[in-house]
This record gives C-alpha cells, structure tokens and sequence, in this order.
C-alpha cells in the first residue's frame, strides 16, 4: 500500500467516525422528539382535535422511519431496504383509507373531500407505476 492510500484510508475511516458521530446525535435527538411527542399524546389526547392526533401519528410514524434509518446505517454501514415508490404510495393509501373511515364523522366536510381527492389521485399514480 502507498503512503497516499493509507492517508486516504485514514480520512476515510476519520469522516467515517466523524458522520456516524452526527448520526448517533441524530439519533439521541428524534429519540427525545419521539418520546415527548407520545407523552404529550397520552396526557393531552383528550384535548387534541382528530386532526392534530393523526398529523402526531404521521410524524411519529416518520420518526420510527428515520430511527430505524439510522440505526442500519449505524450498525450495519447501510441504508434499510427502502420501499419503493409504490409500496409508499400503497401503505399511505392504506393508513389514509382506514383513517378516514374510523374518523369521517369527526371531520368536517372540506377535509373530508381534500383526502378523498388525495386518494384518488394516490390510486391514479398506482395505476402507473
């Protein structure tokens, strides 16, 4: 081995530490973001309207994603098997779907429309994909 590749493999491993070291704080903070957000759901979801819990519920949902990102990344030097496109596409059809029929009586009408041409458009890119 040069001299040259081992001063380059000694960056490589130093940005290496350097990058997991941001993705371990990263990590700390969704972690208290995800934790406080699901505290203040048990102690406020009296108070909160439909649609504040479900947008909680979406980006909590987010937050696992991207904790468990990080974790194979972390661990493992890889990104998880992303879903693709369509998969995406399908669970958020889905999550939308059973959302909508649990709480149609709890929303009012513009929203109520606002997701149905949401779905509808997901159902078009379906058909595409």
């Amino acid at each position: 081995m040069k001299r040259n590749d081992k001063d380059h493999n000694v960056n490589t491993n130093k940005s290496l530490g350097v990058e997991n070291a941001r993705r371990v704080e990263d990590l700390i903070n969704i972690v208290d973001k995800y934790t406080r957000t699901e505290r203040h759901l048990e102690q406020h979801s009296d108070i909160a309207s439909p649609e504040q819990i479900r947008h909680a519920q979406e980006i909590q949902r987010e937050r696992k994603e991207q904790m468990e990102n990080l974790k194979n990344i972390i661990a493992y030097g890889e990104h998880a098997n992303a879903d693709t496109p369509l998969e995406n596409l399908k669970k958020n059809y889905e999550y939308t779907q059973g959302y909508l029929e649990h709480n149609a009586d709890h929303l009012d009408s513009e929203t109520i429309e606002k997701i149905k041409e949401k779905q509808q458009h997901r159902k078009d890119q379906m058909k595409f994909m």
